[in-house]
């Protein structure tokens, strides 16, 4: 085979893998289009679960909105529903699930069909029973804003230094909670800041100190050991960094 015969040939491959290429990452990009929009209408049938409460008189204005979760009906769909997360200036009120593990529903959605874009869960660790000292929770950050994909709005100016985003609601069959915001930044990807585990006040103490010193904005929030907390996490820049929020429980209306 001749020099000029063999570069023809290395051209040609190379022109096949990089079409190849373009083929494989134009399915990728529908296979992603057409699960993020099929789980956006998974949360308009969920939705018909949820009313929202609004105060009634002017009195009652600075009252907390109510949110009221048929959970039964939920449960008839997905047993593993524990939750509903609602936070300010994000696109962020969701059901929240929680599986046997922390893999399953990154790729399952709420009716547990195999979606790219998977749902909103809890840690696995976690009890939702009032006694977790970090509650944590997870979310895709999808390119369309759903999901977890409006999360890292708590990096910008904007978001963090208005304080009607400082309130995170949580409802739960036991109650709804409501969780102060004391901490917003971004990090590589570690397991420090999701740790459910702590042996002692000491070690939950040092472990808070350390997350407010992360934050890309004092928020001027004391915690402290006797606190409960809430942690809110997802991927960015493709899965390099991490965008999390942590909130500590302010408030609890049992039912």
């Amino acid at each position: 085979m001749t020099k000029r015969k063999l570069k023809t040939l290395i051209i040609a491959l190379l022109m096949i893998i990089c079409l190849f290429g373009v083929i494989y990452s134009s399915y990728k990009i529908i296979i992603w289009k057409l699960n993020v929009d099929e789980n956006n209408v998974v949360k308009e049938k969920i939705e018909e679960n949820i009313t929202i409460v609004q105060p009634k008189t002017d009195e009652d204005k600075d009252k907390e909105v109510k949110y009221d979760i048929d959970f039964e009906s939920l449960k008839n769909t997905n047993k593993d529903t524990v939750g509903y997360i609602k936070v300010n200036n994000t696109n962020i009120d969701y059901v929240v699930v929680k599986g046997k593990d922390n893999d399953y529903y990154l790729n399952h959605n709420f009716e547990k069909k195999w979606n790219i874009a998977g749902w909103i869960f809890a840690d696995f660790h976690n009890k939702l029973d009032e006694t977790d000292k970090n509650l944590i929770i997870y979310g895709h950050n999808t390119k369309d804003g759903s999901m977890f994909g409006s999360l890292k709005n708590i990096l910008k100016e904007e978001w963090y230094k208005n304080p009607d985003n400082y309130k995170v609601i949580l409802v739960t069959e036991m109650g709804q909670f409501t969780y102060q915001v004391f901490s917003t930044y971004s990090i590589k990807p570690e397991d420090y800041y999701i740790n459910t585990i702590f042996n002692s006040d000491e070690e939950f103490d040092k472990f808070i100190k350390k997350l407010k010193s992360r934050s890309v904005y004092d928020y001027g929030i004391d915690v402290s050991a006797n606190d409960k907390i809430l942690t809110l996490s997802s991927c960015m820049n493709e899965g390099t960094k991490r965008v999390v929020l942590h909130a500590k429980l302010i408030e609890s209306k049992n039912n």
